[in-house]
């Protein structure tokens, strides 16, 4: 009984081997893996860059300037205290927070070049302020005593405004509430400057120009903070766009890799698998006696030589077996 192989024996291409197979399938998992890790390195140092950004720079830029102004009110709280009680402590805590403010405009100068300009601006107004606060302690002369009904007075309206501020900060907002202390220390800040006009007239230009130095400072430290904000507020969405965007990748890559195990799944076994169970079957007849086996391979590679050395073999036990019938025959 003859047997024959219903399929022709064939590899994966004419004239193709499975080593090339394999490189060009390993070739087309580097071209696509290539790009996707290239891309997933720039996402990552892209984001690190960032974020770097907003930890070392922009948050710390926004930190420092609203401790600046912090500072500034601290300056006027003791300057306020000096002109009413005369006392040369809280002369040097205003010295020393505008010590703290020329520490901090040098940090910023550091971390944010490109805000030199406003950050000059602050340190003019600090210098002028400073200079108007050395002419009034110049002009007050020596500490001498003061009315203790007058700093009562004074000590008593201002803690009245802070009491109320307070019991109404819980409903309100950081916006209404920075309003209106502001409002209180301008209240405080027109009692102390009659007080000193009252003293000297000359006192009137001074306060203004104190008041007006340590406003116009504020004023700038804060817009340096909402700036600084601004810039972290954008960093975050910069981050966003990333992330979506290595999503998008990921997806793209993950359908490209599913087309290609699908693709694979169906040409493996046609090429390769087939074949190989071709040889098996046709092995299997030849072990059971059916010599009668017609082999049809094209092209070359290591499926193709393995079926020409099964072919061979086989002829060659037909051989032996044809000649061991016609041995006792003879």
């Amino acid at each position: 009984m003859v047997w024959r192989v219903r399929e022709p024996l064939r590899v994966f291409a004419r004239g193709a081997s499975l080593r090339r197979r394999v490189a060009y399938s390993l070739a087309l998992v580097r071209l696509i893996l290539g790009p996707v890790i290239i891309l997933a390195i720039y996402y990552l140092i892209a984001t690190g860059r960032i974020v770097d950004r907003i930890v070392s720079v922009d948050a710390p830029t926004a930190t420092l300037a609203e401790r600046a102004s912090t500072e500034m009110l601290d300056a006027r709280r003791a300057e306020r205290n000096y002109f009413l009680l005369h006392d040369p402590q809280e002369l040097q805590n205003n010295r020393q927070a505008l010590a703290i403010l020329q520490q901090i405009l040098a940090t910023c100068r550091d971390l944010k070049p490109e805000e030199r300009p406003a950050l000059d601006r602050m340190e003019a107004q600090t210098k002028f302020y400073r200079g108007r606060l050395e002419e009034a302690v110049s002009r007050l002369g020596q500490p001498t005593d003061v009315p203790e009904e007058r700093v009562r007075e004074v000590v008593r309206a201002y803690e009245s405004d802070l009491n109320d501020l307070l019991r109404r900060a819980r409903r309100q907002s950081r916006r209404q509430i920075i309003q209106e202390l502001q409002s209180r220390v301008g209240s405080l800040d027109a009692q102390v400057a009659a007080t000193l006009v009252a003293e000297d007239p000359a006192f009137g230009q001074i306060t203004t120009d104190l008041r007006g130095s340590s406003s116009e400072f504020i004023r700038l430290a804060a817009e340096l903070e909402r700036r600084s904000w601004d810039r972290v507020q954008r960093d975050h969405e910069q981050t966003r766009m990333l992330v979506r965007r290595a999503e998008w990748v990921l997806i793209i890559v993950s359908a490209l890799t599913l087309l290609l195990s699908v693709w694979v799944s169906f040409l493996l076994p046609s090429q390769v698998v087939k074949p190989l169970v071709d040889l098996k079957t046709a092995v299997d007849h030849a072990a059971a006696g059916n010599y009668e086996i017609e082999f049809d391979v094209q092209g070359e590679g290591e499926v193709v030589q393995l079926a020409n050395s099964v072919r061979r073999l086989i002829a060659h036990v037909r051989e032996k077996k044809t000649n061991s019938n016609l041995t006792p025959a003879s």
